[in-house]
């Protein structure tokens, strides 16, 4: 699983960074965010390329786990 930080970023960069990481073509991929424009945007992404998300909140912050669909 890629782990990725983009904490302190406001958009489109957590997005930018989550394409670049998505190009190793992992089964997984985890990135923290810290705002919900961020959080939703990285959500659409990462769904529009085929992959599951599941969201938890924790301390203001949200961790979103990505798990490629079959």
């Amino acid at each position: 699983m890629k782990q990725l930080d983009a904490r302190g970023l406001s958009c489109p960069e957590p997005v930018v960074m989550l394409r670049k990481a998505m190009m190793s073509k992992e089964a997984y991929y985890e990135i923290v965010v810290d705002n919900l424009t961020s959080k939703e945007n990285v959500t659409r992404y990462a769904e529009h390329q085929g992959y599951q998300v599941s969201v938890r909140e924790e301390a203001g912050e949200y961790v979103l786990t990505m798990k490629k669909k079959v």
